[in-house]
């Protein structure tokens, strides 16, 4: 059973999150994984339960850091005095900007690597799947709702966003080609803006 948040545990989890976004976690043990970062498996297995506890919540971090900037966005736009919708588009441009940048790739490698290890029916990454869609719908279609969107399309929507943006991550990180994965999204964005017009 996982403990507490504590100062020495939340340091712990930042090193642990550094270590894996680099290295993966394919075929790693607690042991090897506690030397990397400097301390030992017991003090991993006090803080944290197991190492699938410990797996489950890097991936929800990861997931959390990227969806708080969608629901800061939901949250601007549902103010009396929200800007208009380019500012939608911009927001857009920079999230991409950063789920983009070197040190996030590192992380959505990470992702992909223990997602596809839960598709597998990897037993300590299958828990995993359970919060992989429906978490990221609701703020993402109160955006489009924000434009114009009736309530079953905008989720659609979302989940239609969520699985381009993922896809173009992916694309990403099997080609590194940046700009042709930042003008696909681009588009996307513009595509979206058009629809919500009507």
């Amino acid at each position: 059973m996982a403990r507490p948040r504590t100062e020495a545990r939340d340091l712990l989890f930042e090193r642990v999150v550094g270590h894996l976004s680099t290295h993966g976690v394919s075929g790693l043990t607690l042991r090897e994984l506690g030397a990397a970062i400097g301390t030992s498996h017991r003090m991993l297995v006090y803080h944290f339960g197991s190492k699938a506890a410990l797996l489950a919540e890097v991936v929800r971090h990861v997931e959390a850091g990227q969806r708080a900037q969608i629901e800061a966005l939901a949250a601007l736009l549902d103010r009396d005095d929200a800007p208009v919708d380019a500012t939608v588009a911009t927001h857009i441009r920079a999230m991409w900007a950063h789920w983009s940048s070197p040190d996030t790739q590192r992380q959505e490698r990470l992702f992909f690597e223990m997602v596809g290890m839960a598709l597998q029916g990897d037993p300590a990454m299958k828990p995993l799947l359970d919060d992989l869609i429906e978490p990221w719908l609701e703020p993402v279609a109160s955006i489009r709702r924000r434009q114009g969107i009736d309530a079953v399309r905008a989720r659609a929507d979302a989940r239609l966003a969520l699985a381009v943006t993922r896809g173009l991550l992916l694309d990403l990180l099997a080609t590194g080609d940046l700009d042709a994965t930042a003008r696909a999204f681009e588009r996307f964005g513009e595509m979206l803006e058009g629809t919500g017009r009507h």
